[in-house]
């Protein structure tokens, strides 16, 4: 029987722009920052930065030595940030749905301290909550120093949830996350970027 609920941020709580990111790291002198960034796993300074190896301000030097001239924090953030297209309301109504019928609400991302600087903010929502308003606890790579889609970080989220991946549903528009969290045992969803899946959640968790 499910218990716990785990979402993936960007691409399913948030729907992403990656092309917004792209041009945004462009504009910061990045010529080759449609090569150098992925939606689902990051390589680089820039997985580094998610992987929690290197700090936010280790990020914004090594990135002002790619660019050849210094790039202030502020730039980072609205670059990283450019990810973030909208939060649509339906998803967060759902996750407080969730919450109220009793289900363990978990956010699981890759993710790092700019993105979360935004969603960390009163303007996540538009209504002045953070993100983790919406969850009883998030599980980020950066501060976990792990990263989807490797086993260990869902493995740790279960030893420190104390729970059976068999008691879990996993939602993640990434096909490798996806596949590692089935193969654990865990019920899977994977929703398109910005699709709908608020129906078909409730679909799966009433027939569980």
């Amino acid at each position: 029987m499910i218990k716990t609920v785990i979402f993936d941020l960007g691409g399913v709580v948030v729907t992403l722009d990656p092309q917004q990111a792209v041009r945004r790291f462009q504009d910061l002198g990045l010529a080759d920052a449609a090569q150098r960034l992925d939606s689902y796993t990051q390589s680089g300074i820039f997985g580094d930065l998610e992987h929690g190896l290197i700090t936010a301000e280790d990020f914004r030097r090594e990135f002002s030595k790619l660019v050849g001239r210094e790039v202030t924090h502020e730039e980072c953030a609205y670059a990283w940030q450019g990810y973030a297209l909208e939060v649509p309301e339906r998803n967060l109504q759902t996750l407080v749905r969730l919450r109220q019928k009793g289900y363990r609400v978990l956010l699981l991302s890759n993710t790092n301290p700019y993105m979360m600087e935004w969603a960390e903010s009163p303007d996540f929502d538009g209504q002045g909550h953070p993100v983790s308003y919406y969850f009883d606890h998030c599980y980020l790579s950066y501060q976990l120093k792990l990263m989807k889609p490797s086993e260990m970080i869902f493995r740790e989220l279960l030893r420190q949830e104390q729970t059976f991946a068999s008691e879990c549903l996993f939602i993640d528009d990434g096909a490798r996350n996806v596949a590692t969290a089935s193969q654990l045992g865990m019920r899977t969803l994977m929703p398109e970027n910005g699709a709908d899946w608020t129906g078909e959640i409730f679909n799966l968790l009433n027939n569980n």
